[in-house]
């Protein structure tokens, strides 16, 4: 884990009870990825699923569930790619309603819903939906909802009206004109408990069929810190409704390399393979993602996944995507209307300034950044190295710093 890496994910820890990724947090931020199957846990069950073909095999599931949960416009172009498929697919509108998204912000559903619908809303308005969200480092810089948003409009203008589908925000209602310091962020903090009481109000309430894209540490079943991730929350009213799919996954060996052989699972790809009757479904989280690390409201450090090390994989997602080996996958390259709009890129830069993140201070250097990443337009899988000592200091340093900001200006 270079010092870089450690640098920006030290930045992003936040106060209270946060959940912190361990995702690159850039112009394309990406989710961790990589199974590994871990030499202390072995698995040898001789009844395996059977890999399935993405699309049909997701469709199928809107058969069993209300609502299908999987990631999405994290800079990842191979899932996303697959997910714009899957709405054009002529089966989608007949099985689905809604389409939940995590870069969408809640105080402009009513203009977001005017252009879906089909009305005369200036694509520069509706930009604000994806643009003025929470994280506007991921959502902001996305390619991949510059495309869902107009694609969904096209969809339903040759859809009769009750097939017609409605993309619903999910965000904090976050307005950034009035943001002017670090402690205004701190009532939009609890994402997961804005996207739970979306997910109740605007669908399952209202028993409609839903798909969700969200990054996978929102929707993993009895997961995340404090309260829980977003679908936990949501599943203490409405359990056994939500499919969740854990996405971009390759798969590892035991020191953490990639494995030579490049077929895909069952010789399917992109592949949708169920834990239950997996041979992995005995394996823990861990054996899946770098533990992400949350803070307590006294600026604790720990790891999330040891609130709940009796859980299997099987317990917590309900299947994985494979999307090709880890060195093939692509990054999703900026789009070029974020990259000639000089007024969003200049508050982009006020924004991270306040939130506290690392990267480009003037224009000129977030122009360089743009034309360098430009020239990678392969994933690098992320090491799953653990978190040291002294790095966790580090963070709760930092968060005592943002709680007590009187006090370490006086020191």
């Amino acid at each position: 884990m270079n010092d870089q890496f450690l640098s920006r994910m030290l930045r992003s820890a936040r106060c209270g009870t946060f959940l912190l990724s361990l995702a690159l947090i850039s112009l394309t931020s990406q989710a961790c990825r990589g199974a590994q199957v871990l030499a202390s846990h072995p698995v040898s069950d001789p009844q395996d699923a059977v890999p399935e073909p993405a699309i049909p095999a997701i469709l199928n599931a809107f058969e069993s569930f209300e609502v299908v949960a999987m990631p999405a416009g994290h800079g990842q172009k191979d899932i996303d790619d697959l997910i714009l498929s899957l709405i054009r697919d002529p089966r989608f509108p007949t099985l689905v309603n809604d389409i939940v998204v995590e870069c969408g912000n809640v105080r402009y559903q009513p203009i977001l819903d005017r252009y879906i619908a089909g009305e005369n809303v200036p694509f520069t308005e509706v930009q604000h939906v994806w643009r003025d969200t929470t994280v506007f480092q991921m959502c902001g810089a996305s390619g991949f909802y510059e495309q869902l948003y107009p694609v969904v409009r096209s969809l339903n203008q040759h859809l009769p009206a009750t097939s017609r589908l409605r993309i619903v925000a999910a965000d904090p209602p976050i307005d950034w004109s009035k943001i002017r310091s670090y402690d205004d962020l701190r009532p939009f903090f609890d994402r997961d408990g804005s996207i739970a009481s979306v997910m109740e109000r605007e669908v399952l309430s209202k028993h409609r069929k839903a798909l969700m894209l969200f990054g996978t540490f929102h929707l993993v079943h009895g997961g995340g810190p404090g309260e829980g991730d977003a679908v936990t929350r949501y599943e203490r009213h409405y359990p056994g409704r939500t499919f969740v799919i854990a996405g971009g996954f390759g798969y590892y060996g035991t020191n953490d390399e990639s494995l030579a052989d490049r077929n895909a699972p069952g010789g399917v790809w992109p592949s949708l393979l169920r834990t239950k009757n997996s041979r992995l479904r005995s394996l823990g989280l861990k054996s899946f993602f770098a533990p992400p690390l949350w803070t307590d409201e006294d600026c604790n450090v720990s790891e999330a996944f040891a609130t709940a090390p009796s859980k299997t994989i099987a317990d917590q997602i309900d299947a994985f995507l494979y999307l090709g080996p880890q060195n093939l996958l692509l990054t999703e390259p900026l789009p070029a209307d974020i990259a000639l709009d000089r007024a969003y890129r200049s508050e982009w830069l006020r924004r991270m300034k306040l939130v506290g993140l690392p990267g480009p201070s003037t224009l000129e250097e977030l122009d360089a950044q743009i034309v360098a990443k430009a020239g990678e337009p392969l994933s690098i899988p992320p090491s799953r190295r653990s978190v040291s000592q002294e790095m966790k200091l580090r963070i709760r340093q930092d968060c005592l710093s943002r709680k007590h900001p009187a006090a370490n200006t006086a020191k």
